[in-house]
């Protein structure tokens, strides 16, 4: 009865030219004077305006023609907004775009919907398989993967002398021919300590920090043998905090640096001669290639806005799944795209930055996605700190931070 008298109200006032109806649509004038429905697709992201920009131009002069309208709206703090609008129709989003790795916490809120209730696997089969994998929750695929970062191999052409090498084994050589630490000079510098910055010798090594299952993976014996190696690079890589090793790199003091594209610009300013090489093309002694974690920003769907918009939804997502969206997001925001055939168009194939990360995402890892790697930073950090920096056996200060690990995992439930 009550639908009954909401729509009669509905059509009563859109008669007399005064509102529109329902929360999805917006009364508009057209060319001709006469009223219009559109549907309103809101979307709430943490990251950069500019970026987010991009995408909604793409997509609003898509589907224009459809009635459809893309709205961005930037929110600080957005885990914690979800948390209290995730299940609140009236005040919250119908989608978020946002770091993959918060997508168990959103999952087991019960606030998501998955992507095929919206769409059709083939609709997303073009992205990368790392980046699809980081939208994987249970089985489950939840979010439409957009851009993705990795870590890199950044280095100073007019310090590094000859060939950049080809494995692990030969660039420790080259670092202990090249570091001389009594008067500040490095070959190579990284954060040794952080867990993000070593991740790409656990995952290569075969450890863990934590698996899907999430049982952390701190005394794991592959995970030790991968923290024992970074230890003797770490011996060389001056004191590993991020401040010290970028003023070293943006300096002229370190000939390389291993860090992410959110170096480049500062990389620029010091106008620095920089070439980029990817992790992937550095072979460790086990023949596997370093494999660094991933970040990927991905677009996932609330679960109250799908009743109500299926189809807006749908065609939102099928136009930013576009391999022109990335194309787009890569020319003027220097993103690389999760849509692999973004790559194939010949300005984006020369960026060597974006085709560098494009080589990593065949061996990089996804960041964990399950709630519970939220309390893995701290346990694995100071454990990275007790080896590299105190001298602690690895094998001991494992089995602590282990224990440290599954108790902070515990008091979570």
């Amino acid at each position: 009865m009550k639908k009954k008298i909401a729509l009669l109200l509905c059509i009563t006032m859109t008669a007399m030219g005064i509102i529109g109806c329902g929360n999805s649509e917006e009364s508009l004038a057209t060319k001709g004077g006469s009223a219009s429905k559109q549907s309103v697709v809101t979307i709430w992201h943490d990251g950069d305006d500019s970026i987010m920009q991009v995408i909604e131009n793409g997509v609003n002069e898509a589907l224009e023609s459809d009635g459809i309208l893309v709205k961005f709206e930037k929110k600080s703090g957005l885990t914690d907004q979800m948390k209290l609008y995730g299940n609140d129709e009236a005040n919250g989003p119908d989608m978020y775009l946002y770091a993959h790795d918060s997508l168990g916490t959103f999952v087991e809120m019960g606030i998501l919907a998955p992507l095929t209730d919206v769409i059709e696997e083939s609709d997303y089969s073009d992205m990368l398989p790392m980046t699809i994998q980081a939208g994987n929750y249970k089985n489950t695929q939840y979010l439409l993967p957009v851009y993705f970062e990795t870590l890199l191999f950044l280095y100073n052409k007019d310090l590094w002398e000859g060939e950049v090498p080809s494995t692990t084994e030969e660039l420790f050589s080259y670092m202990e021919s090249h570091t001389d630490t009594a008067s500040g000079q490095y070959a190579l510098v990284n954060q040794h300590s952080t867990a993000y910055n070593v991740a790409p010798f656990i995952n290569g090594f075969g450890g863990y920090i934590i698996n899907e299952q999430s049982v952390p993976g701190l005394n794991d014996e592959k995970t030790l043998e991968a923290i024992e190696y970074n230890k003797k690079f770490a011996a060389l890589e001056a004191d590993g905090d991020y401040n010290t090793v970028n003023t070293l790199f943006n300096e002229g003091k370190a000939a390389a640096i291993i860090g992410g594209p959110w170096l480049i610009a500062g990389i620029k300013e010091a106008k620095i001669n920089y070439g980029i090489k990817s992790l992937s093309d550095f072979t460790l002694p086990n023949q596997n290639a370093l494999s660094p974690y991933s970040g990927v920003q991905a677009i996932g769907i609330m679960k109250y806005a799908v009743e109500n918009k299926k189809e807006a939804l749908g065609k939102v997502l099928k136009e930013i799944a576009n391999p022109q969206i990335g194309i787009e997001l890569a020319l003027n925001s220097g993103c690389a795209p999760a849509n692999q055939i973004s790559y194939d168009y010949t300005e984006v194939a020369k960026d060597e930055m974006i085709v560098a990360m494009r080589r990593t995402a065949d061996t990089a890892k996804p960041m964990p996605n399950v709630p519970e790697m939220s309390v893995m930073w701290g346990p694995i950090e100071s454990l990275l700190a007790a080896v590299n920096k105190s001298g602690q056996d690895t094998k001991e200060a494992a089995s602590e931070y282990q224990k440290q690990a599954e108790t902070a995992i515990q008091d979570m439930k």
